[in-house]
C-alpha cells in the first residue's frame, strides 16, 4: 500500500488594533489600524500568497492530480484579502476548480470561542465560517482545523455534532507518548471523528528551521527532506504537514530558495511509486484509525507547551476573555450587524497573544510582529477598546 503525504496551510491576517486611549472611549468607534493591516497584507500578498497560488496551480496542472493541498482561510483574512487584495481571492478560487484542493471550515475570526464553555458562539463562528467557504468556493468544508488546532476530547464532540467527521490537530508529544503523529487517530467520546495529526519535526524544518544557518541541517534540499520523509514512514502510513502559508515566500523569502525546495519536493513524491499525496478528506477514507487519542486538557501547536498558555496563561488574559465572552448573550439578543461584527472580530486569538507574558519559543512567528511594549499596554489597549464597546451594547 502507499504511503501518503498530506500537506495543510493556514491563512489568517491579524488585524491590529489602534492605539486606542482611555479618552477615547465613548468618542470614538473605530477600533482597527487599517493603515497598518492593509499594508501588512499587501505585503503577503506580493510575496507569499500570490507567488505561492501560481506556483501550486502549476504543479497540479504538471502532475495531472498526483500533487493535492488543503487550505484554511480565516474569515477575517477572506474580509480583509476581499477589500484590500481581491485577485488573491481569485487566485484561491481558481485553485478551488480543481479536485486537487480542498479548503477547510474553521472559526470566522479565527476565534479562541471553543474555549468558552458556556456559550455557543464557537458554533456561530464555525457555522458562519463554513457558509463563506462553500460561497466563495463552491464546496461546504467536510473537514475543520481550530484556531491554532486547539483542541481537546471535549471541543471535539462539540466539532463532532456540528456534523464534521474529521479535525486537524497537533502532534504533541505530551499526549502521544510513544505513539506516533503518522497514523489516524479517534476520539474517545465520539469515535466517529478522525484526528489527523501535525508532524511536529518535520513540519518545523520547513515552516521554523528552512532559513536558520545556525542549524546543523542547513541548508534543507529536496532531496534531503524526501529522504526524512522516507524514513518518518517506513513504519506508518500518513506524514501530516501541517504550516502557516506564509512560510512559502514570506518569513522565507523568495531568495531563500523555499519556492525551488517546494517545487522539488513534490516531483519527488509525486514521481515516485510508493507515495501519494492526499487531502485530509481522503486520509480518513485510506486509513483507519489507529487508535483513541485521549486529550483531556486543550492542547494546541503553539511554543514547545503546546498548550493553551500563549493566550490564556496569566491574569490580563483571563480577565480580558471572560469579559469578552460574558457580554456574548447579550450581542446576540441585541442582533445588531454592526455590533455583531465588531465582537466578531475582537475575539481574534493575537489580541490574547499580545497579552502574553511568558517567554518566546523559536516557533513563535507573531513575536516579530508584536505592536505593544510590554502585555500590560497590550491589555489596556485592548480593555479601552472593550470597554467602549461594551458601553454601545448597553445604550
Amino acid at each position: 500500500m502507499k504511503k501518503s503525504v498530506c500537506i495543510y496551510f493556514q491563512i489568517h491576517h491579524p488585524e491590529r488594533l489602534r492605539k486606542y486611549q482611555f479618552f477615547d472611549i465613548g468618542k470614538k468607534h473605530n477600533y482597527f489600524d487599517n493603515y497598518a493591516n492593509r499594508s501588512e497584507l499587501e505585503d503577503l500578498a506580493e510575496h507569499c500568497y500570490l507567488p505561492a497560488n501560481a506556483l501550486l496551480k502549476e504543479l497540479i496542472e504538471q502532475y495531472k492530480g498526483k500533487f493535492k493541498v488543503a487550505f484554511s482561510i480565516s474569515g477575517s483574512a477572506i474580509d480583509q484579502l476581499e477589500m484590500h487584495a481581491p485577485e488573491v481571492i481569485r487566485s484561491f478560487q481558481e485553485l478551488a476548480k480543481s479536485d486537487c484542493v480542498e479548503f477547510l471550515a474553521e472559526t470566522y475570526s479565527h476565534s479562541l470561542a471553543s474555549l468558552s464553555e458556556d456559550t455557543d458562539e464557537f458554533e456561530q463562528q464555525v457555522k458562519r465560517h463554513t457558509a463563506t467557504i462553500k460561497s466563495l468556493f463552491g464546496k461546504k468544508p467536510v473537514t475543520f482545523r481550530n484556531t491554532s488546532l486547539i483542541y481537546s476530547d471535549e471541543i471535539g464532540v462539540r466539532i463532532a455534532k456540528l456534523g464534521f467527521k474529521t479535525m486537524l490537530t497537533d502532534g504533541a508529544k505530551h499526549v502521544l507518548g510513544w505513539k506516533s503523529p503518522n497514523f489516524v487517530y479517534k476520539n474517545p467520546i465520539d469515535e466517529n471523528l478522525k484526528l489527523l495529526l501535525k508532524n511536529d519535526k518535520l513540519s518545523d524544518d520547513i515552516a521554523v528551521r528552512f532559513s536558520e544557518r545556525n542549524w546543523n541541517e542547513y541548508p534543507l534540499t529536496s532531496e534531503k527532506f524526501a529522504s526524512w520523509v522516507d524514513s518518518s514512514l517506513a513504519d506508518s502510513e500518513v506524514l501530516n504537514l501541517f504550516m502557516n502559508y506564509e512560510v512559502i515566500g514570506y518569513y522565507n523569502r523568495a531568495e531563500s530558495g523555499i519556492f525551488e525546495f517546494l517545487r522539488y519536493f513534490v516531483k519527488q513524491i509525486a514521481e515516485n511509486d510508493s507515495y501519494q499525496f492526499l487531502l485530509p478528506k481522503e486520509v480518513v477514507k485510506k486509513y483507519e484509525a489507529k487508535d483513541v487519542l485521549h486529550v483531556p486538557y486543550p492542547i494546541s501547536w503553539t511554543d514547545e507547551e503546546r498548550d493553551i498558555t500563549s493566550w490564556l496563561g496569566n491574569e490580563l488574559q483571563k480577565e480580558a476573555f471572560e469579559q469578552l465572552f460574558k457580554i456574548q448573550p447579550q450581542v446576540k439578543k441585541k442582533k445588531d450587524a454592526a455590533l455583531s461584527e465588531d465582537y466578531s472580530r475582537l475575539q481574534a486569538s493575537e489580541h490574547f497573544y499580545f497579552m502574553r507574558t511568558k517567554l518566546f519559543s523559536n516557533k513563535d512567528y507573531h513575536k516579530y510582529h508584536i505592536p505593544y511594549d510590554s502585555p500590560y499596554e497590550a491589555f489596556i489597549n485592548y480593555m479601552n477598546v472593550l470597554s467602549d464597546f461594551i458601553d454601545r451594547l448597553n445604550k
